[in-house]
């Protein structure tokens, strides 16, 4: 239903007659559009836009802009997801003519500049990674996955072995089997032990001949570090597999641990993740790989090289799984990224660990009082509770969650990982000072408190938002996606 409140739509403001641009009059001869496209690609009736005025425009957009929740107008504490400020910094220098003008088609000699920041960040990838060579094409983390899997399957191949499954653990993130089965592999869950690290007689079971890799994140999304790391290593390793690091959880372990060394064949990294580039909204993203040296020739092409003094893409690499994406990458992602890791440094990065850590066990303590703690041990970057004491009140988790909106916060993930009953995953990132976690440690107990003595505030939340309370079961089921008048429809077109 309307609210007051409401923003009208442009369809709602529009008046015929009004126009928000102004075209240069056309310099070339103006074609019937008959000419210009096959019959039956033409409309058969006007596109029934809205007519507005430019300043019915912007004033429109900024006002939506205003009620959207972003990370620079709040705390965003998205467990798994690593919401964190962006440094404007790195935006500046991605906006350079020098990096923002220029082609994928130019010729490399003109180039020079942008494929040489890019062999340096390959170069301190594969530091930060302990990987042997990186390829930054893949456009996203899920990507990445998907083109590590393929490293993986060609590997296999290039021995004359064809293995069928790929193991993942049970606080995985959700890609990694959605990855693992794209990729063509049988996805097999390994259930999680009392401590929240994979189970190593539910490894031992299921792994064999046909095993091709194990996708593990460590830490996971319970914010653990895997304990029995090295030993899972052996265990994959003797019969064959090969080890994948999911790297979307690096913030927690930069400058202290690499996955290389923990014995992994393949990572990805997310970018826009760990090194602070733009994320959510369906882009834009960074998955770039990384492979030890036996997977090193099946990496995609093309690969950044510096050869005779300068640098150059290459494609004679005949193993190769071919291209990924197109061109090479996200190339404004990928400068954003190398403007971070350089203005960071090798003691910056480090820290930028130590603040995760301190700030999620920071918080996790002082709400450990007020809701159950299914693991109650030392996180890294993130954590996990349960909401199940407030449930048996009579608030779910998801009512917790539109509650903390109240509060001018993003609600943190919940409901994963899906082995902790009513999970409420936090992660309060190393960007938020001592300030914002207590203004959210405060609503948080302030609303296990109202479970206790005001129940209905929290099952009816939000209150003071744009929208209140929805109906997501009939969004979910009845979406509408458009915008329809009686007089316009829209299928006749």
């Amino acid at each position: 239903m309307r609210q007051e409140k409401d923003q009208p739509l442009l369809f709602e403001l529009s008046s015929p007659g009004r126009v928000a641009y102004s075209l240069p009059e056309c310099d070339v001869p103006e074609l019937p559009v008959e000419e210009l496209l096959p019959v039956t690609y033409i409309r058969k009736k006007a596109a029934g836009l809205p007519e507005v005025s430019e300043v019915d425009v912007v004033r429109h957009f900024t006002e939506l802009s205003r009620r959207n929740q972003g990370i620079d107008n709040g705390f965003i504490p998205l467990g798994s997801c690593t919401m964190k400020y962006n440094p404007k910094r790195n935006e500046t220098l991605a906006r350079l003519p020098g990096f923002a003008l220029i082609h994928p088609y130019q010729p490399e000699e003109t180039v020079q500049g942008a494929l040489e920041l890019m062999y340096n960040l390959q170069t301190e990838l594969e530091e930060i990674t302990g990987m042997d060579q990186v390829s930054l094409q893949p456009a996203s983390g899920a990507q990445g996955e998907w083109a590590g899997l393929l490293l993986i399957r060609a590997y296999h191949e290039s021995r004359g072995e064809k293995r069928t499954k790929v193991l993942v653990p049970d606080v995985s993130h959700g890609t990694n089997p959605a990855s693992a089965a794209v990729a063509g592999y049988d996805v097999i869950t390994i259930s999680s032990n009392e401590r929240g690290g994979v189970d190593l007689d539910s490894l031992r079971k299921e792994v064999d001949c046909s095993t091709a890799a194990l996708m593990l994140t460590n830490p996971s999304t319970l914010g653990l570090f895997e304990e029995n790391i090295m030993e899972i290593a052996t265990i994959v390793h003797e019969a064959g597999g090969l080890l994948y690091y999911d790297g979307a959880n690096a913030n927690a372990i930069l400058g202290y641990t690499r996955p290389g060394d923990m014995g992994f064949d393949v990572v990805h990294l997310n970018l826009h993740k760990t090194f602070t580039t733009p994320h959510g909204g369906g882009g834009p993203g960074a998955g770039p790989i990384g492979v030890n040296k036996e997977l090193a020739r099946f990496l995609p092409t093309p690969i950044v090289e510096h050869r005779k003094g300068r640098y150059t893409l290459t494609y004679d690499h005949p193993e190769s799984i071919g291209k990924v994406k197109g061109f090479y990458g996200n190339f404004g992602i990928l400068v954003r990224a190398y403007a971070y890791i350089r203005t960071m440094g090798p003691d910056g990065l480090k820290q930028v660990t130590e603040n995760a850590v301190l700030n999620a066990n920071y918080v996790m303590r002082k709400l450990q009082p007020y809701f159950d703690l299914p693991y109650d041990q030392v996180c890294m970057h993130e954590f996990v509770l349960s909401g199940k004491a407030q449930k048996k009140k009579g608030a779910r988790t998801l009512d917790i969650a539109k509650r903390l909106l109240d509060f001018g916060f993003h609600p943190p993930t919940i409901y994963f990982p899906l082995n902790v009953e009513e999970a409420i995953m936090i992660e309060p990132t190393e960007t938020e000072n001592i300030e914002t976690l207590h203004r959210f440690i405060d609503a948080m107990i302030r609303i296990a408190r109202e479970v206790d003595e005001d129940l209905e505030t929290v099952q009816n939340a939000p209150h003071s938002t744009i929208v209140n309370r929805l109906d997501e079961v009939t969004a979910a089921r009845k979406p509408v996606l458009r915008y329809q008048t009686p007089e316009l429809e829209y299928s006749k077109l």
